[in-house]
């Protein structure tokens, strides 16, 4: 049997410079935790998989929202597996993701890996409203398959906007039924390993970076907006996680960070 779930959090300022978390609604196999956060005036809040999920049919949701002045951090436990299940209709799951983040808000979304276990077919998808004023910092990472395995169907979409407008809209597609090539020289190159990096801040409007590579399998792409976007494939999962940790070194910790600081 299929399940449906929608985990729900919220985060206010508590009144004496801190953020509290009055909404943390757990479902199904989501389950929410209020963990201790290392950040001053930071809440954080941790996704623990209270069941294997999602399979193949499953529907998945966590809607979060950061309000006006808040600051928010969610991390998870363990990596998020998609597996095959043991539905006959080979029916896809999905796994949404919505966020909202108001002014002079700040949320660091970093969520653990999303492994595309072999014979698993799932829709990711994650939508970010940002208000003109707040600061954002997103990590997505794909594995293709677990160790020895090929990998399972897997798109995914991240789609930003600030202050109403577009600000990224990105479709990614790998394993049987995506388009031809998405594991050729052009695109992964061999590589089981997906990243991306995304820092919206408002500082970049009057301090914009130029695109530069990363190393030889990463780069950093600014946005129409005050935004950029590192992209990474990596061999492994350890792998692809240091090429992006040193990539929020370089971008919040830099000799040119200062400004930056708030969504450490």
């Amino acid at each position: 049997m299929s399940v449906r779930a929608t985990a729900r959090l919220r985060a206010e300022p508590d009144g004496r410079g801190g953020t509290a978390l009055p909404v943390l609604e757990s479902d199904g196999p989501l389950a929410l935790r209020r963990t201790r956060s290392p950040l001053p005036g930071y809440a954080r809040a941790t996704v623990v998989g209270a069941m294997s999920a999602p399979l193949n049919g499953d529907r998945l949701t966590i809607e979060a929202e950061v309000a006006d002045g808040a600051h928010l951090t969610v991390d998870a436990a363990a990596a998020t597996v998609a597996l095959p299940g043991a539905r006959a209709d080979g029916e896809s799951s999905t796994y949404a993701v919505h966020l909202r983040v108001g002014e002079g808000a700040a949320l660091r979304w970093l969520p653990e890996q999303l492994v595309s276990a072999h014979g698993s077919d799932l829709r990711q998808s994650t939508c970010v409203e940002l208000a003109p004023t707040a600061r954002l910092l997103l990590r997505e990472e794909q594995i293709l398959g677990r160790h020895g395995e090929p990998t399972g169907a897997l798109t995914t979409r991240l789609t930003v906007h600030r202050g109403g407008r577009p600000l990224l809209d990105q479709q990614l597609a790998y394993g049987p039924g995506a388009p031809g090539g998405w594991d050729g020289p052009a695109v992964l190159g061999g590589h089981r390993a997906v990243g991306q990096l995304l820092l919206a801040d408002p500082s970049f409007e009057a301090a914009p970076l130029p695109a530069r590579l990363l190393g030889p399998t990463a780069a950093l792409t600014p946005l129409a907006g005050p935004a950029v976007l590192v992209t990474a494939v990596a061999a492994d999962a350890r792998l692809l996680r240091a090429v992006l940790d040193e990539a929020v070194h370089e971008l919040l910790d830099g000799p040119k960070a200062d400004h930056r600081q708030e969504v450490r």
